[in-house]
Formats: C-alpha cells, sequence, structure tokens
C-alpha cells in the first residue's frame, strides 16, 4: 500500500469527486487571487511614474494621482485577498470532510482479512492524520498556483517592459537549479511516505496501550511500553525532520538565484544609469518588481515541497480506495429463503484456511428451524470459524454453505446478514445512549418495541436505575457497565433486531453466577421460534440443546443429545469429565 501512485490519477480522482462540482466557487475564488496577484504587478508599475514624476517643481495632480493609484492597489489586494482566503479555506474544510467520510463508508464495506492485516491505530491516522495534513497543505498549493503565479507574471512583465535585457540578467541563475530542485522534490515525496508510515505506527501503539492499559498496569509494564513508544516516535521524529528539511532548502535555492541576479542587475543597470541612457524611475521601477517576482517565486518553491508532502497523503487515502471487498453480493442475487420458525442452515463438505493453516476439514452439519444446535469442542476446533462462514464473513475453501437450500454466494449479502441476530462475549457497544447501541440496524423500532426488548433482555430495572435511563452513555466501549448489562443490552438488541437466526458465542463466559442466570433466562425466551446454534466451553449451559455437535481439529467428531453423546463416551464425555470432576 505504498507504491507510489502517478499524479494524474491522483489529479483526476481528486477533481471527478471532489472538486468538480466546486469548480464555480474556485473559479470566483481564483479570480480574486488573479486581482491579488495582479495588484503586485501594478504596485512596481506605479514607482516609475513616483520617481520620474515626483521632483521640485512638478505639479500636485502628479502626487494626487500616485497617491490614489498605490491607495487604491492596496485596497483591490486586502478585498480580493480576503475574498479568495475565506472562500478557499471553506472549500478546503468541505473536501476534507468528504474525503473523510468517503474513507470510512469504504473501509467499514471491506472484509475482516484487511482488519487483520490493519490495526486500528494505522486506519484512524490514514483517516484522521493523512487527512488533517492534507487540510492544511491545500490552501496553500491552490493560493499559490492561482495568486503567486498572476503575481510573477504581472511583475516579469512589467520588468519586460522597462528593460528585457535587464530581465534576462536577473533570472540568468534559474536554469541552474532545475535539476536540483527535481531530486528535492524527489527527496521529499520519500521522505513524507516515511513520515506518513512512521506516524500510522505511533496511532497503533497508542491504540494498544490505552486499549491494555489495565494489563500494563497490573504487569508493571509501564516503562517497557513507554520505551517502545520512544523508539516508534524516534522513528517518526527523523523522517519528519529528514522530510522538513529537504522542503526547507527549495526556497533556499531560488535565494540563492535571487542573490546572483540582483547582483548581475546592480552592475549592469547601475552602470546605464550612471552613463545616462536609463532613469532611476526605470531602474527602481524594474528593481522593486524584480525584489517582488522572488517571493511568489519563493513561495511556488516552497509549495513543490508542499505538494511532495500532500502527495504521499493523497497516495495512501487513494490506496485505501483501491482496496476491494473479495465478499460481494452477486450480480443478480437470488430471493431470500421464507423463515417459519427459523431457517434451515447447513454446511456441506466444507473446508477453509487461514493463510496456510487448515481449520475446517471437510466438515457437514446440519441446524434445523426452530432448534438449538450447540457446538461444542477444545479450543482452536474452528467453532468460531462456523459462525464467521454462515454469516458469510468468509466464504469456504471448498464445499458449499446454504440457508433455506440456497448457496449464500447466491443471496444479497446485506439481506443475508439482516438474518441473523448475534450475542457474543465481546458484542461491541459504543459510547452513545443504550438506546442508540440497542437501535442498531433497527431504527425503525417504536419507543414500545424497544421498552419489550429491554424486558425480554432482562435490562429494564438496571436501566431505569441509569442516570439518564434509557439516554445514559454506555461509554467507550461499553465501559459504564458491568459485563452482564453488557451482555443484557446486547441481547436487547438481538431481540429488537428480531431476526429468524440467533448465533450465540459465549454469551455467559466470565459473568458472575446472578448476571448468568439473568442472561441465560434472556437468552432461552429470544431463542424461541428460531434457529438458534451456541458455541459453549461450559458444557452446562448446553445440556438442554437439541443437538450438540462435537469439533475437534476441524472436523465433526460426534453429534447427539447431551445424554446421548455421555452414553456414546468419547471427546464430549471426557470434556464432561474434565468440568465436572468434583
Amino acid at each position: 500500500m505504498t507504491d507510489p501512485v502517478p499524479v494524474r490519477k491522483i489529479l483526476a480522482w481528486v477533481w471527478r469527486d471532489h472538486l468538480r462540482r466546486r469548480s464555480p466557487i474556485l473559479l470566483i475564488a481564483i479570480l480574486f487571487m488573479a486581482l491579488e496577484g495582479g495588484a503586485v504587478g501594478a504596485l512596481s508599475y506605479l514607482v516609475r511614474p513616483m520617481f520620474d514624476g515626483i521632483h521640485q517643481g512638478a505639479d500636485i495632480s502628479i502626487v494626487i494621482w500616485v497617491a490614489a493609484s498605490v491607495a487604491l492597489v492596496f485596497v483591490v489586494r486586502a478585498i480580493a485577498g480576503f475574498t479568495h482566503r475565506v472562500l478557499m479555506a471553506r472549500q478546503a474544510e468541505g473536501v476534507s470532510t468528504e474525503l473523510q467520510q468517503n474513507l470510512l463508508t469504504h473501509v467499514m464495506r471491506l472484509d475482516l482479512g484487511f482488519y487483520q492485516s490493519n490495526p486500528p491505530g494505522s486506519l484512524i491516522e490514514r483517516l484522521r492524520g493523512d487527512n488533517a495534513a492534507l487540510r492544511s497543505l491545500w490552501p496553500p498549493i491552490v493560493q499559490a498556483l492561482g495568486r503567486d503565479v498572476i503575481s510573477l507574471v504581472s511583475l516579469l512583465t512589467v520588468a519586460v517592459l522597462i528593460d528585457w535585457r535587464w530581465t534576462l540578467v536577473a533570472v540568468i541563475g534559474v536554469p541552474v537549479i532545475v535539476l536540483p530542485l527535481a531530486l528535492l522534490q524527489a527527496r521529499v515525496r520519500k521522505t513524507a511516505r516515511q513520515s506518513r508510515a512512521a506516524a500510522a505506527v505511533l496511532s497503533t501503539r497508542l491504540d494498544e496501550t490505552f486499549h491494555g492499559i489495565r494489563t500494563l498496569q497490573l504487569t508493571g509494564a509501564e516503562p517497557q511500553e513507554a520505551a517502545r513508544y520512544r523508539r516508534a516516535l524516534d522513528t517518526y521524529l527523523k523522517a519528519q525532520i529528514r522530510s522538513e528539511t529537504a522542503a526547507s532548502a527549495i526556497p533556499t535555492l531560488i535565494d540563492l538565484v535571487a542573490a546572483l541576479g540582483f547582483a548581475g542587475v546592480m552592475l549592469y543597470g547601475g552602470s546605464q544609469i550612471i552613463a545616462g541612457t536609463k532613469t532611476l524611475g526605470a531602474f527602481m521601477s524594474f528593481f522593486t518588481a524584480m525584489a517582488l517576482v522572488f517571493e511568489p517565486l519563493r513561495r511556488l518553491g516552497s509549495v513543490s515541497g508542499t505538494w511532495a508532502q500532500a502527495r504521499a497523503s493523497l497516495e495512501r487515502m487513494r490506496h485505501l480506495l483501491d482496496e476491494k471487498p473479495q465478499l460481494t453480493s452477486p450480480a443478480q442475487p437470488r430471493p431470500m429463503p421464507k423463515a417459519v420458525a427459523g431457517l434451515r442452515l447447513e454446511l456441506q463438505d466444507v473446508s477453509f484456511t487461514y493463510g496456510d493453516a487448515p481449520v475446517l476439514n471437510g466438515i457437514n452439519l446440519v441446524a434445523e428451524p426452530g432448534q438449538t444446535t450447540a457446538l461444542v469442542g477444545p479450543s482452536g476446533a474452528g467453532k468460531t470459524t462456523v459462525f464467521q462462514l454462515l454469516t458469510r464473513m468468509s466464504d469456504p475453501n471448498s464445499g458449499r454453505v446454504t440457508l433455506g437450500g440456497t448457496d449464500l454466494r447466491d443471496l444479497d449479502l446485506r439481506d443475508l446478514r439482516q438474518q441473523f441476530s448475534v450475542v457474543s462475549q465481546d458484542s461491541a457497544l459504543f459510547d452513545e445512549p443504550l438506546s442508540v447501541n440497542i437501535r442498531m440496524g433497527a431504527t425503525d423500532q417504536s419507543d414500545a418495541a424497544l421498552a419489550r426488548a429491554l424486558a425480554d433482555a432482562n435490562a429494564t430495572d438496571f436501566v431505569a436505575d441509569m442516570p439518564l435511563g434509557i439516554d445514559t452513555p454506555a461509554g467507550p466501549r461499553g465501559s459504564a457497565l458491568s459485563g452482564g448489562q453488557r451482555q443484557r443490552i446486547a441481547i436487547a438488541r438481538a431481540v429488537l433486531h428480531n431476526a429468524p437466526i440467533l448465533l450465540l458465542d459465549e454469551a455467559t463466559s466470565a459473568l458472575d453466577a446472578r448476571s448468568e442466570m439473568l442472561v441465560t433466562e434472556a437468552l432461552a425466551r429470544l431463542g424461541r421460534g428460531r434457529t438458534t446454534l451456541v458455541i459453549a466451553h461450559r458444557l452446562a449451559t448446553v445440556r438442554q440443546a437439541d443437538k450438540i455437535v462435537v469439533m475437534n481439529q476441524g472436523r465433526v467428531v460426534d453429534q447427539g443429545t447431551h445424554d446421548e453423546l455421555l452414553a456414546r463416551g468419547g471427546l464430549y464425555a471426557d470434556l464432561h469429565r474434565l468440568q465436572f470432576k468434583d
């Protein structure tokens, strides 16, 4: 994701998606930039009559004309500068907001495999850090290309009109710096990429630190984590300094050329004034124009470095947008099977691997409508992977997964996932009111339906005791709630969602006895009339299941009721004996 992106592709993307519809406002801003840039040329031109026309015995009208003209130039420049800065600031913020929104919308569609190789901190840096860097660079680039180019043209026009030979002498050193400038731009672009990559590592480190703060404090590993962050910070600092150093060298080169040009003009033009072939007013007007030329030239030189830094951020954003989800809906999805007391789920000779590591090896499994099917077995048996395949978070390497007899790959992906309600041991809650957390994916449900969901989830009493009731924020990652409360909010969400299939992944693990009882009662109500699949390590929670499927090393090794499995012996009986040996 760090390969260079052609400038043409970057500019085409930004223009097509963000600038084209803003072109009328941008055109107005550019016109005001041209006014400001042209005012600089007019100011240098007015120096000539100031020196040649204002002298002892001159008419006072000349003084009034020059004074009024200079004042008018400054007024026009002030109004034009203010207007285009305001317009460009608003457009820059708009583009930045759109970019960030588009990136987030796109990234949320990507598969789980993408998130396994891109940590949250790195993605946050791409969405926020790169965007912030681009937002601060965008107005200077456009303003320089609009205002400073016009300034440069108008000032050079004045200089050429006064004396083209003086102009040639002043810019004689420019060709010398073309190659060094190109090399510096390439270095700025390279070091800017390194700097943004290092910033992503910093964000990842912070994300891990804050999410793991409890473990760090309990183990006394704060100094070790601080040292790890310091090493990442040093890497970022070195890359950023290299980038800034290279960018700063560009205007320095232009200053050296300016020194050479001014010295040449002073020697050549000064000798002509002494000889009487040129007037002092012409020389001062030319000298003012050339002195002002090098200021926009320096800014344009700086912009080349600024663009190189901006391009690094744009490349990283473009790479992110070029990521494509592997799991998509078919061009013509088949109709979703009708749910009557749940839907039949089946895995037919399914195999699945993570990279080169096999996880499922030709398993066959059926979950009947209206029944509870439990998956048990040691860690690493492939139980959670079955859930991923059922919800099509992943596709099998071989075999079929069907819903109501239809292959999942033939169904619309969004509609398919709407058929599932999921309650896991780490159901995600967000720092939003409890009502918002429960209504996720079901925003059209009424307050009465929300109240029924709370009651079915055994959550009514504790929610009523919260400071703001149902409007109490859950806190970051649900930190304002206990484990049992988080689970009951997740169950209320599943109740409100009212999907025909219920997936329970260790939903009562790590709960105290009372919380487990309340959650178990709520889950029993939730499972009525649905196809229910349960993952559990604690066998006591699945004794009443209609069917228990025993898995080991990616295979189904046995299945039946609790009593049948105990009577047959085998892995289930061994696991039961280990858990209930006391």
